[in-house]
């Protein structure tokens, strides 16, 4: 076999794409399609939704990719579930390229993941490809808009990551104890390390857009506050550096609700004078913490609204959001890092579905 052949084959990837109920993963795909560079050997749809009645996906699958196009039934069981039965249904490919369903491979995306994949030494487990956020032009960013950007800069991000077959199925794929799509990935990293694998950044480029989202969404988010206990349980307290992870506000988010709790008790009471200050304390804390999320924003009246009042919810919510997962995760044990290189057996095939041309 010629040495032009084996790079080839070196190169394969396939591309796996989860979605969960968002608009589809038509944009991506087609972008995908449309990417100069050789094409996946496979692309896998892992079909997310909940709920038995779903449009199907075929019509988001440009005619070019849907010979070779696969979906998969997730069962809604999140993005790290839904992750693990893609790349097991991709077959027996060197790499995998994650993507999420709403980003933007960029014109050359294929031919610069080529090049990514090709200077891949034999120890690289993984490769990320540069996340760009656009911002608007024209206006400050709201508090969502920045939150979105800062995705730009996280370390491992599985918006598009590249990983080899052979290192996720000798550390096992993804942990599907993450149900949310938060810290799935730097756990997975983190692992990959641990088994002495290493990761690396890419060439190719990736627009992941800014959607829409409801004036309640920061309150949402603080869900991930329980992925953050299992990161604690799994990888030990200083998780953070390792995965290079923004830390968040959690101490003062505690410091805000407790302040609030013990005022609350010590009125009911009738010790008033504790009361006042821990009343006032919270008072402070909270217009800080609003302040710091409208002045560097557009300083609408709906965004210094929304930041106003969810500023009073997310630190009880990022609380309680916290106690729940000590509580879910309290059986959780530390990660034992397997010997370098050790393979697991191989999975039981996934139930896939062809697209037919």
């Amino acid at each position: 076999m010629t040495e032009s052949c084996t790079a080839t084959r070196d190169t394969d990837y396939a591309v796996v794409v989860p979605t969960h109920g968002r608009p589809g993963p038509r944009a991506c795909l087609h972008a995908l399609a449309e990417a100069t560079g050789p094409r996946p050997v496979r692309v896998v749809l892992v079909d997310d939704r909940p709920g038995p009645s779903r449009p199907p996906l075929t019509a988001d699958v440009p005619p070019s990719l849907r010979s070779r196009t696969v979906v998969v039934p997730g069962g809604g069981r999140g993005p790290a579930a839904a992750r693990n039965l893609g790349w097991r249904a991709a077959g027996d490919v060197p790499w995998v390229v994650f993507l999420d369903d709403d980003v933007v491979p960029g014109p050359t995306w294929a031919d610069d993941l080529t090049l990514d994949l090709a200077a891949a030494t034999g120890r690289a487990a993984g490769i990320t490809a540069r996340i760009e956020v656009p911002r608007p032009a024209d206006r400050r960013s709201t508090d969502w808009e920045r939150n979105r950007a800062g995705l730009a800069a996280a370390r491992w991000i599985t918006a598009d990551m590249a990983y080899r077959r052979a290192a996720l199925a000798a550390v096992g794929g993804f942990d599907e104890r993450f149900r949310r799509a938060s810290r799935e990935d730097a756990d997975l990293a983190l692992r990959m390390v641990d088994a002495g694998w290493t990761l690396t950044g890419g060439r190719r480029t990736t627009t992941r857009p800014v959607r829409p989202a409801g004036r309640w969404i920061s309150v949402r988010l603080q869900a991930g506050h329980a992925d953050d206990v299992l990161m604690t349980r799994l990888h030990g307290r200083h998780w953070w550096r390792r995965a290079e992870a923004h830390r968040g506000r959690l101490p003062a988010h505690l410091a805000m609700t407790g302040a609030a709790v013990t005022a609350l008790g010590c009125a009911l009471l009738g010790r008033h004078r504790t009361a006042g200050a821990c009343a006032a304390a919270w008072l402070a804390g909270t217009t800080e913490f609003a302040l710091a999320r409208i002045l560097p924003g557009p300083r609408t009246r709906d965004e210094v609204l929304t930041m106003t009042v969810t500023s009073v919810l997310v630190p009880p919510a990022a609380t309680w959001h916290w106690l729940r997962g000590r509580l879910e995760h309290r059986k959780a044990r530390p990660y034992t890092p397997l010997e370098p290189f050790e393979p697991l057996p191989a999975p039981s095939p996934a139930v896939r579905e062809r697209l037919l041309s």
